[in-house]
């Protein structure tokens, strides 16, 4: 790479890392002459890149942004990070792995032959865990707007897809349309879920946004209550796997294993362990069936207690006697 076209790639990166940049900060970090700071970044505007000059004792840059995209210019670290984002973008459940693939062959054609090498080298199966409950895309238009309304701190207002439960006939029926306060947009488990304030319920929820149809316009802004706990990723975390969320669950049970909590919890997905003991703890754990808890639980190599309900001791009797004949008649 000619030496100016890499100095200019560092400048673009420099003006792209904090809001402002002094001139004689921007020089001696590139070391070069504010002169040359000055003719690099004219070369830059050239290109269609917004960069503003500010004065002041301090004058400098500021990168702002544009009506239009202008050339993009990644060093080798941002090409490499963004050709496998691109690669496993299919397990998001965003609904953009077609234009993921299209972007990642645009982003391959204008890299240079030494670096679409290191990319083509670099092939990224993206396998989606197995799971009885297939992830639903989402339009990337839906995620946009709830996105927006998060950032802009407006009312939102939208149809809801009431969920149905395992065997129950879906009808597709939409409860009356919600009026929240959008705090937070999170994905889970290759699902994606709006964290708001109900403003007709009074209380936080969380909305599956593939069940979500915004409408519109939006209502008006709102001055951000503190979420329970302070931390998105713990409040989501608890409506998963908190024993007194786990009401999402059909099933749910409870027992006690011969194993230390920290072992189990390792395995422990959709639920909790509690240490009783050096070698026992207490296990609550949800499932979408009785049958599919007593084999989840299982999978442990130890002897298990049925704290209850009624419902998993028959489902682990069940399963005792299915067992039983597939031992009588093995060879």
């Amino acid at each position: 790479m000619p030496k100016t076209s890499a100095r200019l790639l560092s400048l673009l990166s420099l003006l792209q890392t904090r809001r402002d940049w002094p001139g004689a900060l921007l020089a001696e970090r590139l070391d070069i002459s504010p002169r040359t700071v000055r003719r690099d970044v004219d070369r830059l505007r050239e290109l269609g890149y917004p960069i503003v000059a500010f004065k002041g004792p301090a004058g400098g840059y500021r990168l702002e942004a544009g009506t239009e995209l202008p050339p993009l210019l990644f060093d080798d670290e941002q090409a490499i990070a963004l050709a496998i984002a691109l690669q496993i973008a299919t397990t998001t459940g965003a609904g953009i792995a077609e234009a993921a693939a299209r972007a990642l062959n645009t982003v391959r054609q204008v890299m240079p032959a030494r670096l679409r090498h290191r990319i083509d080298t670099l092939q990224v199966t993206a396998v989606e865990r197995p799971t009885i409950r297939p992830g639903p895309q989402v339009d990337s238009s839906v995620l946009m707007a709830l996105s927006a309304a998060v950032h802009a701190r407006e009312v939102l207002r939208f149809d809801h897809t009431a969920v149905s439960r395992p065997g129950a006939v879906d009808h597709g029926a939409r409860t009356p349309p919600r009026r929240v306060q959008p705090h937070h947009l999170v994905t889970w488990d290759g699902r994606w879920y709006l964290v708001a304030w109900d403003l007709d319920r009074e209380d936080w929820r969380t909305f599956r946004a593939d069940r979500i149809t915004p409408r519109t316009p939006t209502g008006p802004r709102f001055t951000p209550r503190e979420l329970p706990g302070g931390d998105v990723a713990a409040f989501v975390a608890g409506k998963f796997w908190d024993s007194d969320s786990s009401g999402n669950w059909p099933c749910r049970g409870e027992v006690i294993l011969d194993l230390p909590a920290a072992a189990v919890s390792r395995y422990t997905r959709y639920g909790f362990a509690e240490e009783l003991g050096p070698n026992r703890c207490r296990l609550v754990l949800g499932s979408w069936s009785w049958p599919g808890l007593a084999a989840t639980i299982g999978k442990f190599d130890a002897d298990i207690e049925v704290v209850g309900p009624a419902e998993l001791k028959n489902a682990f009797a069940r399963l005792a006697r299915r067992y039983a004949n597939a031992a009588a008649d093995a060879p």
